[in-house]
């Protein structure tokens, strides 16, 4: 059996990164600028080929530029 290159709760984040810049009508390359990544690692981040994966310090970024709370990234109960 293949191990997925990232966890379900990284995933998850992903995911929730991604319906917010969707919501905002963000390319990767805006959200990129935004919070001063490159474009090549937000794409690395949404691909599923790759391991890139968002950290701690941008959950909290990604909560300043798009208003709200870290806590909006991370699923209810435990993955």
């Amino acid at each position: 059996m293949v191990e997925p290159l990232v966890s379900s709760v990284e995933q998850y984040v992903i995911d929730k990164v991604r319906e917010k810049r969707i919501e905002k009508g963000w390319s990767q390359k805006d959200l990129a600028f935004e919070i001063d990544l490159s474009i090549s690692f937000i794409g690395d981040v949404e691909s599923p080929k790759t391991r890139a994966k968002y950290n701690l310090n941008h959950i909290n970024t990604l909560a300043r530029v798009f208003e709200c709370s870290p806590k909006d990234f991370l699923p209810e109960l435990p993955q």
